[in-house]
């Protein structure tokens, strides 16, 4: 059985994508078979008259996985919007089960998979059905992790994030601080009490173009499932 664990943030450009591409470098590491999905995407664009899917190729090339990025994704659009409102200008309907149609075919091919949302845990997908990315998370039964700024206002973005992955029944696995300074004195006490009032373990911290996560196997396997 394939083992998933979902990247979502507190917000738009946080740093899923990055934190997405150190964990599949992780697994890589550890000679694991892994994969890289990112169901919904929006941004895409044109380069000499091919469709470049920006996230899922800088996590194709930086992690060097032997598939094709346009293949890591279900639905993409040019249109750097919400996906939900993205799809409508298209015309085109975003589904849950094209994309759980999609996730059963990679965890048939792949033993682990990191998979990235897009926006935070509440970006709306499709608004006729009142479809959310949090409604998308528990459709796939996974655990999720949360990345975050290690800077101000984090505390109320992690707070508000956690509170509503736990009210609608996803088990948040670890956060992640991107942008972390060791030596910043608002960074260290913003870890100390994202830790204290949510009770969940920060699993890592990130520096400014940090090249590899420093995470332990065993917190790292546990995140997607082992025992």
């Amino acid at each position: 059985m394939s083992k998933c664990l979902f990247v979502t943030a507190t917000g738009t450009d946080v740093g899923k994508t990055y934190i997405s591409t150190l964990l599949v470098k992780k697994l890589q590491k550890l000679k694991l078979n892994c994969t890289y999905y990112k169901p919904v995407l929006s941004g895409a664009f044109y380069e000499n008259d091919e469709l470049i899917l920006g996230d899922c190729r800088y996590v194709v090339e930086q992690a060097n996985l032997d598939i094709k990025p346009i293949d890591c994704s279900t639905f993409y659009f040019e249109e750097m919007i919400s996906p939900h409102l993205a799809a409508m200008r298209k015309g085109v309907e975003i589904s849950s089960e094209k994309i759980l149609e999609d996730f059963e075919k990679k965890k048939s091919e792949f033993e682990y998979i990191v998979i990235e949302g897009a926006g935070g845990i509440t970006c709306p997908l499709n608004m006729d059905k009142n479809y959310l990315m949090n409604d998308l998370i528990s459709e796939m039964g996974v655990k999720t992790l949360v990345v975050a700024d290690a800077g101000l206002g984090t505390l109320n973005y992690v707070l508000l994030t956690v509170e509503y992955a736990k009210n609608h029944g996803i088990e948040v696995a670890g956060i992640v601080l991107d942008n972390y300074d060791k030596k910043n004195f608002m960074h260290i006490d913003n870890k100390i009490f994202i830790e204290k009032l949510t009770d969940i373990k920060v699993v890592a911290t990130v520096a400014k173009d940090e090249q590899e996560m420093k995470i332990s196997e065993k917190t790292l396997l546990e995140m997607f499932g082992e025992v």
